[in-house]
């Protein structure tokens, strides 16, 4: 309901706007600490790039944080990740490894140290994970951040603000909208990860890999999955619906689809009753729900930024 009401300036958002101001207050008086030195914002060494939004919800993030890092790997960078592990059931800083439970790192910190290689590690102060990872992998000479746009105790070199096709929502603050600072403001890129951008940016082109891997590292051809008669479809991510359709797109039209809260960790989830059918997941969620369903697919997400994305963010470093 809350979500629906974000994206127009109906009535339930104009009762909350009061609401806004309050929170936009506290947020502005924030900000001017740390522009005026009352509250000390961090260097630690080495040029860092945060990749966030102003929007609540998943917009996209992780995805783009792979895709950074992938990109400046190729260009010979020995680059670390940090993360607060959102979703996590651990409160600690800590490194996140291959094997780790992504109930205790958190299921993205996961899928980026899997995917790309990097070092990886998660904590609330994002500071302090910077220094961690730094201490552990000194040959590290540039350093992403998993969100953390308003972290501002982390000092940033480049700032990122992913949109989905969400845009500004209605342009208010919560919780009479969804943006968590006001828009626009001062950003050095702006990447759309949706299909319909809502103000200039640069855009990126999101399809689901051609097959689903297993468990055991093996592939199943998505055509082959759409020849299958029973398909059962689940997604723990923010727009479970955007799964849903890019498999549709594929051919594979799902017996049954269910949407789960994002960042879900399985622990009370139940097979569905009946059989036999194939489970197909987000890769997202694939760590997790290994652990109950080791028969479970997971289909790759290929994200792949406009090549003018990668320019810039090689002129800003």
């Amino acid at each position: 309901m809350l979500q629906r009401a974000w994206l127009h300036r109906g009535l339930l958002a104009r009762l909350l706007w009061p609401l806004s101001l309050v929170y936009g207050s506290i947020a502005a008086v924030r900000r001017m600490a740390y522009r005026r030195g009352w509250k000390a914002s961090h260097s630690v060494g080495v040029p860092v790039v945060v990749v966030g939004n102003v929007m609540t919800g998943g917009a996209g993030k992780t995805p783009v944080v792979m895709a950074v890092v992938q990109h400046l790997q190729t260009r010979g960078l020995a680059v670390g990740v940090v993360s607060r592990g959102y979703g996590r059931r651990t409160q600690d800083g800590r490194e996140v490894h291959a094997d780790s439970d992504p109930r205790d790192v958190g299921d993205e910190p996961l899928l980026v140290h899997r995917t790309t290689g990097a070092p990886v590690v998660v904590d609330r102060d994002r500071v302090a994970a910077a220094r961690r990872l730094l201490a552990a992998h000194p040959e590290v000479s540039l350093i992403v951040s998993d969100d953390g746009l308003q972290h501002l105790a982390l000092r940033r070199d480049v700032e990122i603000c992913v949109f989905d096709d969400r845009g500004a929502g209605n342009g208010w603050l919560l919780p009479a909208g969804p943006l968590r600072e006001s828009w626009p403001r001062s950003c050095d890129i702006v990447l759309h990860t949706g299909d319909h951008p809502a103000f200039a940016g640069f855009t990126a082109r999101r399809a689901l890999a051609d097959h689903a891997l297993g468990q055991d590292g093996g592939h199943v051809p998505l055509a082959e999955l759409a020849r299958r008669p029973n398909v059962i479809a689940l997604a723990g991510i923010a727009n479970p619906e955007r799964f849903f359709d890019m498999l549709r797109a594929r051919g594979i039209a799902p017996a049954q689809c269910i949407a789960l809260p994002d960042h879900y960790d399985f622990d009370s989830w139940s097979r569905p009753p009946g059989g036999p059918y194939s489970l197909i997941c987000t890769e997202k969620d694939a760590a997790k729900l290994w652990r109950v369903a080791p028969d479970a697919l997971a289909v790759p997400l290929v994200f792949a930024p406009e090549p003018a994305f990668f320019a810039a963010l090689d002129a800003r470093l």
